[in-house]
């Protein structure tokens, strides 16, 4: 089992809650109502992370349907682990980390976004920022054409 930080439980919160906002008297949307009780366990507990066999059915779908919202790679198509290098320059990750990324489970693939996030050293938060800003998948800019 892989812990889920409270800072995705707060993104998927805060997710829902623009979904399927409240209503008047009809209190917290379901999804909302799953993950704010897992939420408030965590601070009264003061605990960071959450096992993701820990919670409950009901949040542990609304946090996997926000997830199916956040990008799946942090690849940047500069992967210099291809050259050798034991962590990528581009995206941040481990040589295991981007060989065996098809195989990592959600909340597996969200604590390496933390990491990576947390060190801010990959090239996709400096150099190449609007590359990762675009994604893996961005086609090339069409070539200009020749003035004749």
């Amino acid at each position: 089992m892989t812990a889920i930080h409270i800072t995705d439980i707060e993104a998927a919160i805060n997710h829902w809650r623009q979904r399927a906002p409240a209503c008047d008297r009809m209190g917290l949307a379901p999804p909302v109502q799953a993950l704010a009780e897992v939420y408030a366990r965590m601070v009264f507990r003061r605990e960071e992370a959450v096992e993701d066999g820990a919670l409950p059915p009901e949040a542990l779908a609304a946090w996997l349907a926000w997830y199916d919202t956040t990008p799946d790679t942090p690849c940047i198509a500069i992967c210099s682990t291809s050259q050798g290098d034991d962590l990528c320059k581009g995206c941040g990750r481990t040589f295991d980390e981007v060989q065996f990324w098809p195989a990592f489970s959600p909340a597996e693939k969200r604590a390496v976004w933390r990491r990576i996030t947390l060190e801010h050293s990959a090239w996709r938060f400096n150099r190449y920022a609007e590359r990762a800003a675009e994604g893996p998948a961005a086609p090339a800019p069409p070539a200009p054409a020749d003035a004749a």
